[in-house]
C-alpha cells in the first residue's frame, strides 16, 4: 500500500490548451478517492496521468514515496481497471487474469495461488474455463477487478469502471467494489461522472471542473456546505434550487448582490414562514413520481413580507425551484403552493458563484 501524492500537477497540449491545473492532492495509505465532475473537466485525464498513460507538463507525482513522472507504466505498481473491461477475448476466464503475472515470468505455482484467491473474493471460481463472450457485463467487470488484484499493487486505478452497466447492476457492483477496497485497503483512485456513486464510495471526494478542483474533502461536508455554486448544482439529485438573490430582507451579500440556495428535501409546504426563513410562492408546473417521493416543480413568484428572491433587471424573471415531497402529498399541476425553508436550511453565495458566504 501507498501514498499518492501530487504537487501543482499540470498537463498542457500542444496547441496550449491546458487540461490539467495545477491540481495537488494527497491520498492516503488505504483511502478510496473519487474524483468526480462532468465530462470534459480533466479526471480521466488526471487518472492517466498517474497510471503513466498521460505525460505530465509540470508538477510531480509520488506514489509510495517515490516521484514517478519519468517511470513506465508498468514499474509504478499500480494496476488500471478500465471502463471497457479489455478482457482479452480468446482467452478464458483464468488465463485473462494470469496474463499479466505470466508476462512477469512468475513461478506457475505462485499464479495458481493469486488466481484462485482473487476468483474466490470475486466469487468466480466457477467461471474460471468460460471465455469472456460467455459472462455477463457485471461478470466481466469482476474479471477485470481480478486482473487488477492478483498484481497486489500499491494502487488501484479506476476509469468509470460502471459506466456500461445497467442501473441496478451498477448499484450491485459499486457496493461490491466498495466491500472489496475496505478488504483488501488497496490504495484506490476512481474515476465517475456519477455523482450518487462518488458520494457513496468515497472517503475523500474530489470535485472537477475545468481542470481544476472545485472542492475536496467527505461527501457529507460537501454535500452540506458546498464552496461554489458549481458543486451545490453538481452534487446532490435533484440538484440544488439556486436564485439571485437582491437586497433581500436579511440575507446579504457584497453590493448588495448574491446568489441564494436550498436544497429540494430542505423546502416543505406550508403557509406559515419560519422567522428569519425563506418563502417561495410557486406555481406548479410539473411533477415526477419515484415512488416514496415526489419532485415538484413550480415558477416561483414573490412571497409576501418574507425575504424573498427576485431577477436582476434586464435578467429572466424568476425561474424553476424544485421542492421534494412526500409521494402521496404531491400538489396538482396549476396549484398555487408557498414553499418555506429554515434559514439553517439556506446557503448564500457571491454573485459569481465562486465563494460560499456564511448566513
Amino acid at each position: 500500500m501507498a501514498n499518492v501524492t501530487l504537487t501543482d500537477v499540470r498537463k498542457t497540449y500542444a496547441g496550449g490548451f491546458e487540461a490539467i491545473k495545477g491540481i495537488s492532492l494527497d491520498v492516503g495509505d488505504g483511502q478510496f478517492c473519487v474524483l468526480v465532475g462532468p465530462s470534459g473537466c480533466g479526471k480521466s485525464t488526471l487518472l492517466r496521468m498517474i497510471a503513466g498513460l498521460e505525460t505530465t507538463t509540470s508538477g510531480k507525482i509520488d506514489i509510495g514515496g517515490r516521484v514517478v513522472n519519468e517511470i513506465e507504466p508498468a514499474e509504478r505498481d499500480i494496476a488500471m481497471v478500465f471502463q471497457n473491461y479489455a478482457l482479452y477475448p480468446h482467452m478464458s476466464v483464468y488465463n485473462n487474469m494470469a496474463y499479466g503475472l505470466r508476462n512477469r515470468r512468475m513461478p506457475e505455482a505462485e499464479i495458481d495461488t493469486r488466481v484462485n484467491e482473487a476468483a474466490k473474493i470475486l466469487e468466480l471460481g466457477a467461471l474460471l474455463q468460460r471465455k469472456p463472450r460467455q459472462l455477463s457485463g457485471g461478470q466481466r467487470q469482476r474479471v477485470a477487478m481480478g486482473r487488477a488484484i492478483v498484481r497486489q499493487p500499491k494502487v488501484f486505478l479506476f476509469d468509470e469502471p460502471l459506466s456500461n452497466l445497467d442501473a441496478k447492476l451498477r448499484i450491485a457492483m459499486r457496493v461490491e467494489i466498495r466491500k472489496l477496497q475496505r478488504r483488501l485497503k488497496t490504495t484506490s483512485i476512481y474515476v465517475t461522472h456519477d455523482q450518487l456513486e462518488a458520494m457513496t464510495l468515497a472517503d475523500i471526494l474530489v470535485v472537477m471542473n475545468g481542470g481544476q478542483v472545485e472542492q475536496l474533502g467527505n461527501s457529507l461536508d460537501i454535500y452540506q456546505k458546498p464552496a461554489t455554486t458549481f458543486v451545490a448544482s453538481f452534487i446532490g439529485a435533484p440538484p440544488m434550487n439556486l436564485m439571485p438573490l437582491r437586497d433581500a430582507g436579511g440575507f446579504q451579500a457584497a453590493n448588495g448582490d448574491g446568489i441564494l440556495g436550498v436544497r429540494p428535501e430542505d423546502l416543505i409546504l406550508s403557509g406559515d414562514v419560519p422567522a428569519g426563513g425563506l418563502a417561495l410562492d410557486l406555481t406548479v408546473e410539473a411533477i415526477e413520481r419515484v415512488g416514496a417521493e415526489t419532485y415538484v416543480y413550480g415558477i416561483r413568484s414573490l412571497a409576501g413580507d418574507a425575504p424573498t428572491v427576485s431577477a436582476k433587471p434586464g435578467e429572466l424573471p424568476p425561474g424553476e425551484v424544485i421542492v421534494r415531497v412526500p409521494g402521496s402529498s404531491a400538489p396538482g399541476i396549476g396549484q398555487r403552493i408557498r414553499a418555506t425553508a429554515l434559514r439553517d436550511k439556506l446557503h448564500l453565495f457571491s454573485a459569481d458563484g465562486r465563494s460560499r458566504i456564511d448566513l
